[in-house]
């Protein structure tokens, strides 16, 4: 007599959802720069908009700034550098931990449109670089004051846009 061994169907789901586990913890909890290839040497950078201009910030610890390289192409920038430690690969006993990110990184981020390039400034102090790309005059925020004239009608004028006068009154 043969024996014959049935799978259970639930068996089955619970190896896709150990799956499923297993890819978000891969992707999200051990790289949380981002998933996929290269992941570990991504850059993580936080990025904010003033009135003025796109702020980029970036933490690097430890990188001198002449080991940083910063290159904008239309709307995509790329912030790449590599940091080096003072001991050697071959110099491996005596750690307990090595959770210190050396080697190469880089970053490419898309720009939104409106900005200005050409006026970008970067500045790197205490191991934090912070890039600055203004915002072009036309994507710039424009006060546009009220002021009352001589009849207590107000008119309004546009910074930059000439004013408007006021409309003829019938007597």
């Amino acid at each position: 007599m043969s024996l014959i061994r049935r799978t259970s169907p639930f068996g089955e789901l619970l190896s896709l959802r150990q799956a499923m586990d297993r890819l978000f913890e891969d992707s999200y909890v051990r790289n949380p720069a981002g998933a996929g290839a290269g992941a570990e040497n991504a850059l993580a950078v936080d990025a904010y908009t003033t009135p003025e201009a796109l702020v980029i910030e970036a933490a690097l610890p430890g990188v001198k700034p002449e080991d940083v390289e910063i290159s904008l192409l239309g709307d995509t920038l790329t912030i790449s550098g590599k940091s080096s430690s003072e001991t050697s690969a071959d110099d491996e006993e005596g750690y307990s931990y090595r959770e210190i990110r050396r080697g190469s990184f880089s970053r490419t981020l898309s720009l939104p449109a409106g900005l200005n390039p050409d006026g970008a400034a970067a500045n790197f102090e205490n191991g934090l670089l912070r890039l600055s790309i203004p915002k072009a005059a036309e994507s710039r925020p424009r006060q546009i004051r009220i002021t009352p004239t001589s009849n207590g009608d107000q008119q309004t004028s546009a910074s930059g846009a000439g004013s408007t006068a006021p409309a003829d009154k019938d007597s």
